[in-house]
């Protein structure tokens, strides 16, 4: 999944997006809500980890805007303020889910995975191709009952390969769900890691390469 995290004080948002990284998540990071606006406009995201209490735009008008975009992201609101009434007033500008500071890590992820399962179309928390298993809260995957030590890249990309069914993936389209915005397009990352993950599939083979177009999961 890809991820927006929006968090004016720096190291707190850079040590967010380095946890939710180590659960395979491409995550994008923005110190304000001007830049998170820029954002959302740009690249879809499945959720948007959003303090509220931004100095700049306000994390209301960036969870507002989120919301009217249309898209798939959902939007977990993150405020410091426990009032009851400040719950309320943030789950009624269209946020998905609230969470407190000081909040448990463990936590964070679990509700933003739980998002992510909410996005359009819905993602079920296991999912089950050709004998492949990825159950997504455990972050574990398996084949035949196998399990697979997926490095957090290959998890990532086995998953946007599985969700996308018999269609064709490109590696556009991979580097937009799996890496984050940094990723630098001309790099064989892509290359790279299915071939890994190919690897510790292993035989018969699942992930096939269509020329010029790019992968394709299946039998």
């Amino acid at each position: 999944m890809r991820v927006l995290v929006v968090e004016d004080e720096r190291l707190f948002a850079d040590s967010i997006a380095e946890g939710l990284r180590k659960f395979a998540m491409a995550v994008d990071v923005c110190y304000s809500g001007e830049c998170a606006l820029e954002r959302i406009g740009v690249h879809e995201y499945d959720v948007v980890v959003l303090d509220r209490d931004l100095p700049d735009v306000s994390g209301d008008r960036v969870c507002a805007a989120t919301v009217a975009d249309g898209g798939r992201a959902r939007v977990l609101m993150v405020t410091a303020a426990v009032a009851v009434a400040d719950r309320v007033a943030g789950l009624g500008l269209g946020a998905d889910d609230y969470l407190t500071k000081p909040f448990a890590f463990s936590e964070l992820v679990a509700r933003v995975q739980a998002l992510a399962r909410r996005t359009r179309p819905a993602l079920p928390p296991v999912l089950e191709r050709h004998g492949v298993v990825l159950d997504l809260p455990r972050h574990q995957a398996s084949r035949e009952g196998r399990f697979l030590p997926l490095a957090p890249k290959e998890y990532a990309v086995l998953q946007v390969l599985m969700r996308a069914g018999d269609s064709v993936v490109s590696v556009e389209s991979l580097l937009e769900r799996a890496w984050d915005e940094n990723a630098d397009p001309f790099t064989n990352a892509v290359r790279m890691a299915v071939m890994t993950l190919r690897r510790k599939l292993g035989d018969p083979p699942l992930i096939h390469t269509v020329p010029g177009a790019g992968y394709r999961f299946g039998a």
